[in-house]
């Protein structure tokens, strides 16, 4: 029997931290009760990447199908909630907009609402589009509450990565899932075909398997160190490489709302957390010096330092398969975009989900890898696309390194999307893609595109009758607002 054709009974996880624990939670979760063996291989001496992440609202989906209580789970991460970012200076030095979650304004006559506010805008009509979405009103006001008389309130998550993998642990040793500590010293591959057999410990220990799945992150253990994938590398897009990180204290409530703001040499975040802020600068390394920027960190910090700082160095992109042979990379073990959007624990989510979905029984399918593939490098690129947008329509140029950003050029798939939006108005995307009309129509205007027309469906409306719904709109965002508690109040009541 050759190991493709070898039943999948046995599953090896090696790593924790997120990755990790998110992928033995769902698998633990998923084959409950079953025959399968699933083994989680780390080593507290390694350690793992987690400095304290920002979500976006499908980790909801995720905790919902571990079957989590929410309550319980912002306790347990030291969570707060999250309704978009704001961005200061990426549209040019003391510029700044806000990226929300949820829907501006409604579709009317089958065409997405923003086409009717680009006619207003030529019209003259106030610039401010806040008043149209929920989540945007609700930052500025520092409120929140998970459902309104109308609907939900769209949001994603902050919390503390070791206190989500601790947590996660704890449920999936529930589940049946077996820890080992220790670290792995060598990974033995079937000389006939090159799939992985089994991992040697350091200690003299060998553990089996059929299926490997490497969330070692960016060493990529398996995936590149025993099966030597390749790597696609974006640093011509992408040229942020290192980042310096330190939590501080925080100072009353937190905001509802991650920051982002654009520095000399790349960007710096601000993730507030019920115990702390988060904080981190990415930058180049080719412009910035690391103990400049660890300086300049410090020098910006909103409260006392409370850890020294934690350095990282990684390269934008992704491996040339996610899926090889019968090993999986799961988060920075598969690739890695920089976290300007929070993307870092989705595509840890969408991989899980992926695997489960074709997840193999009595044989691994070239057929099934190469559409997992297919669907997870697509993800990637997409993905990037948004991430590039920031940078390349910052307008900015008062350092090296955004003199550098501008002359990088762009993807196509990114420049047609840009030169679409800008002639007609339209956003071109596709059904499943995470980042939809709202995200691409924030981001998009928010660094100054401003498009040339709009769908002549939005001119079908009387100027009366535009301007009538308009203000129903903005009545309705201002009821659901006044019906939410502060942040503070919200995170008070789950008992913190």
């Amino acid at each position: 029997m050759s190991a493709r054709q070898r039943p999948v009974r046995r599953i090896v996880i090696v790593g924790g931290g997120s990755a990790g624990w998110m992928a033995a939670a769902a698998l633990g979760r998923a084959l409950a009760g079953q025959s399968h063996t699933l083994t989680l291989v780390e080593s507290e001496a390694i350690g793992t990447v987690g400095v304290g992440e920002a979500t976006v609202p499908p980790i909801h989906e995720f905790n919902r199908y571990l079957g989590l209580d929410q309550a319980e789970f912002l306790r347990a991460t030291h969570g707060t909630i999250k309704l978009g970012i704001q961005f200061d200076g990426w549209g040019g030095v003391g510029h700044r907009y806000f990226h929300p979650f949820g829907f501006f304004g409604v579709e009317m006559s089958g065409i997405h609402f923003h086409h009717y506010w680009l006619r207003h805008l030529a019209a003259g009509g106030d610039a401010d589009g806040g008043p149209y979405n929920l989540e945007t009103m609700a930052a500025r006001a520092g409120r929140f509450a998970p459902m309104t008389r109308h609907g939900p309130v769209h949001h994603a998550v902050h919390f503390d990565a070791a206190a989500y993998a601790q947590y996660l642990r704890g449920y999936a040793e529930a589940k049946g899932v077996v820890r080992v500590e220790g670290r792995v010293a060598d990974v033995r591959l079937d000389p006939e075909d090159g799939f992985i057999t089994s991992i040697a410990m350091a200690d003299g220990r060998v553990i089996e398997g059929d299926l490997f799945v490497d969330c070692s992150g960016f060493r990529g253990l398996l995936i590149e160190g025993a099966l030597a994938t390749g790597y696609a590398e974006w640093s011509h897009w992408l040229p942020c490489d290192s980042a310096v990180a330190m939590p501080c204290e925080n100072d009353g409530d937190p905001a509802p709302y991650t920051c982002s703001t654009a520095r000399e040499a790349g960007w710096q975040w601000r993730i507030p957390l019920q115990h702390r802020d988060g904080n981190g600068y990415v930058y180049s390394s080719a412009h910035l010096d690391h103990d400049e920027a660890e300086r300049l960190l410090r020098s910006r910090l909103p409260g006392a330092a409370l850890a020294d700082a934690n350095r990282l160095r990684f390269n934008a992109g992704h491996r040339k398969a996610i899926w090889n042979r019968n090993c999986v990379a799961v988060g920075l073990a598969g690739g890695f975009l920089e976290p300007l959007e929070s993307t870092s624990i989705h595509l840890i989510q969408t991989t899980i989900i992926r695997l489960l979905a074709l997840l193999p029984r009595d044989a691994i399918d070239p057929h099934v890898v190469a559409r997992f593939n297919r669907d997870a490098l697509h993800e990637y690129e997409t993905i990037r696309d948004f991430v590039i947008a920031h940078y390349a329509l910052s307008n900015r140029d008062d350092t090296s390194f955004w003199r550098d950003i501008a002359a990088a050029g762009l993807p196509d798939s990114l420049a047609e999307r840009i030169e679409a939006f800008r002639a007609t108005g339209n956003i071109l995307f596709e059904p499943g893609d995470l980042f939809g009309p709202t995200n691409w129509y924030a981001v998009l205007t928010g660094q100054g595109v401003r498009p040339q027309s709009w769908h002549p469906i939005a001119d079908g409306l009387a100027n009366e009758e535009l301007a009538a719904r308009l203000a129903t709109l903005r009545s309705r965002v201002s009821e659901q607002l006044a019906e939410l508690p502060t942040h503070g109040e919200f995170l008070r009541r789950l008992g913190r």
